[in-house]
Order: C-alpha cells, then structure tokens, then sequence
C-alpha cells in the first residue's frame, strides 16, 4: 500500500467503544484521516442509487456511493479540520 493511503487516525468514536458488539466486528460505519490528509469512510455501498443521484452530481466507473449514519457524521465533526 502506498505510504500516502495509510490510515493515520480514526475520526470519531471507536464503534465498538464501550462495548458496543456486531456480528463479527461488521456492519460498523467508520471514518478515517489518511496520512496524505484525505479521508476514507467505510459504511454501506449504495451505489445502485446511482440513477437517483441528482443531475449535478455522478458515480464514476472506480466510484462508489457509501451511506453512513447521521450520528456518525455527527461525532465526527469535532474531529474533521476547519482548514487544509
């Protein structure tokens, strides 16, 4: 893996913080900071809703729509920069 797309730090709360368990450590929305600055979310691919996407907005072919829960975008706040 390039060096760039390390995962440098989650943003948020561990989802399994306090005890909190799903089936083998699955089906939990996550957000990361990656060393190169970008972020990568994990959630729940939606990318058959592609043909929903207003017209302003599209998937490319190596693009996928991921859905998160609004809590977590929520808890993360804190932790996403205000500036580059």
């Amino acid at each position: 893996m390039n060096s760039q797309l390390a995962f440098l730090r989650r943003l948020g709360p561990d989802p399994h913080a306090n005890g909190a368990q799903t089936a083998a450590l699955k089906n939990c929305p996550d957000v990361w900071e990656l060393a190169n600055g970008d972020f990568a979310v994990i959630g729940i691919d939606m990318t058959e809703a592609a043909a929903k996407l207003p017209p302003t907005a599209s998937c490319g072919p190596d693009e996928r729509i991921v859905r998160i829960p609004r809590n977590l975008l929520v808890d993360i706040k804190r932790d996403i920069p205000d500036r580059v």
